[in-house]
């Protein structure tokens, strides 16, 4: 449970605080919801290399409530609060609003649909992007999980997913370390040549110049929350700027949100022929990020991998 420290730092946001419950679910922090007399609150922190996440992920909310407010997508993110990374001898702490739960009937799935096309349809955020005008990215490196994601500015787009998703997180992954099972020992001798072709191959699979979506970037069913009152909510996200199909792609990827969710997407903003295709490359990012948990996502990547051999 949250110490004395870090209550008196909640404090002068939240009120006095009454009651806290700690909130499983999350792989990279501890949480709590928390009554106060000024409401109720979540908090997030983490003493490890995870708590160097927190601002990253405030400025990606904040992106995203800019997008979601500009477009007219009626869909609930979280303002943050407070959001300060680690230092020497603190952790990095983040503190949003509670988010009531809801029970989400096949009308506010198709809704969810609806609103994620049209935030994807949104202009990106010119506090992140200014100069930047077209081009996929994001201003700053920021986090997926646990693990580092490498932003930066390119102005083609299969050449940004090539080099600073799928190479950049294969390295990432590489570094730490921690590759689990039989991923450990197929970096060189089986995946860097199938990888490295993919790459090569990309403009010939994805657009070159798509429309420059504001993406959550870590679209699983644990980072889309159905709230009361019908709407769903966007949490953990990790933003940047790049084609819709990669946020759209993930939903699909660690079981698939609700049929209703798909024929509201579509109804509003229709898919290009060969998603499907497209669908799994933008996944094997997320694969090759999950190597780390265990070999099933090695053979996941394997399998990828042998499809565009």
């Amino acid at each position: 449970m949250p110490s004395d420290s870090r209550f008196q730092r909640l404090e002068p946001l939240t009120g006095t605080i009454t009651r806290t419950r700690p909130i499983g679910g999350g792989d990279t922090s501890q949480a709590a919801r928390i009554e106060a007399s000024g409401g109720t609150f979540l908090a997030k922190w983490n003493a490890g290399p995870g708590g160097d996440s927190f601002e990253a992920e405030a400025e990606g909310l904040a992106a995203l409530r800019e997008a979601a407010h500009a477009s007219g997508a009626e869909l609930l993110v979280p303002e943050p609060l407070l959001a300060v990374n680690r230092a020497p001898e603190a952790e990095g702490l983040l503190l949003l609003p509670w988010i009531e739960p809801g029970d989400p009937t096949p009308g506010d799935w198709r809704r969810f649909g609806r609103a994620l096309a049209t935030l994807h349809r949104a202009e990106p955020p010119e506090a992140q992007t200014a100069g930047a005008s077209g081009a996929y990215g994001w201003h700053a490196d920021n986090w997926i999980g646990s693990k580092p994601q490498h932003n930066g500015w390119l102005n083609d787009w299969p050449t940004f997913f090539g080099e600073r998703r799928l190479l950049a997180q294969a390295e990432v992954v590489r570094a730490s370390g921690s590759v689990s099972g039989a991923g450990a020992d197929a970096w060189q001798a089986e995946w860097d040549g199938p990888l490295a072709r993919l790459v090569a191959r990309l403009p010939e699979i994805l657009p070159a110049r798509p429309h420059p979506s504001v993406l959550h970037g870590d679209l699983w069913a644990g980072n889309a929350l159905a709230a009361s009152g019908g709407r769903f909510a966007l949490i953990d996200p990790a933003v940047y700027v790049g084609d819709r199909e990669a946020d759209l792609a993930m939903t699909e990827l660690f079981g698939s949100f609700a049929p209703a969710f798909y024929e509201g997407y579509r109804e509003a903003w229709p898919l290009a022929p060969g998603y499907a295709a497209r669908r799994e490359v933008y996944n094997l990012f997320h694969r090759i990020n999950h190597l780390t948990h265990g070999p099933g996502y090695a053979q996941g990547v394997a399998a990828v991998l042998a499809q565009f051999e």
